[in-house]
């Protein structure tokens, strides 16, 4: 069985992007088209789908690093801010989104609350694992073969 360490992670999360576009509890809020996604960033993201890869990408986190708070992910959406003449810094991404995304998230079953940080429920793990076995099946992968991610 394939799971979301086994498959190339951007893959994973164009799919599950699409995956998740048919929740009813999933959809971008109606700021979405107005924000940056972090303080590093000089304008907002072009892609008109963009909060559905953004949830998708939290989730696959989550899956991966659970048990995980906003601030941790704050981390792992953050980057590099161009200032000018002086040396970059890094900086974290918006906790409004990631803090959504989670709220979504958990409204949607998929992840759950717990004393350490976030974990992904019994459905959430079950979507992800699925959507990685489409793409491993897709791709030829067999089960000796674990490819590089």
């Amino acid at each position: 069985m394939y799971d979301a360490y086994s498959v190339p992670g951007g893959e994973l999360v164009e799919r599950l992007a699409e995956k998740l576009k048919e929740f009813d509890e999933i959809e971008p809020p109606e700021w979405a088209d107005y924000v940056k996604t972090g303080r590093h960033k000089e304008r907002p993201p072009e892609d008109p789908d963009w909060w559905y890869t953004r949830v998708a990408a939290v989730l696959r986190r989550v899956y991966m690093d659970g048990p995980v708070g906003v601030e941790r992910l704050r981390t792992y959406f953050g980057g590099r801010q161009d200032r000018g003449s002086r040396p970059e810094r890094f900086r974290k991404g918006s906790g409004s989104i990631v803090r959504k995304a989670l709220q979504q998230l958990e409204e949607a079953g998929l992840v759950e609350k717990t004393e350490e940080g976030r974990v992904v429920t019994p459905e959430g793990r079950s979507l992800v694992d699925s959507v990685a076995h489409e793409i491993a099946k897709e791709k030829g992968y067999t089960d000796k073969f674990v490819p590089p991610y």
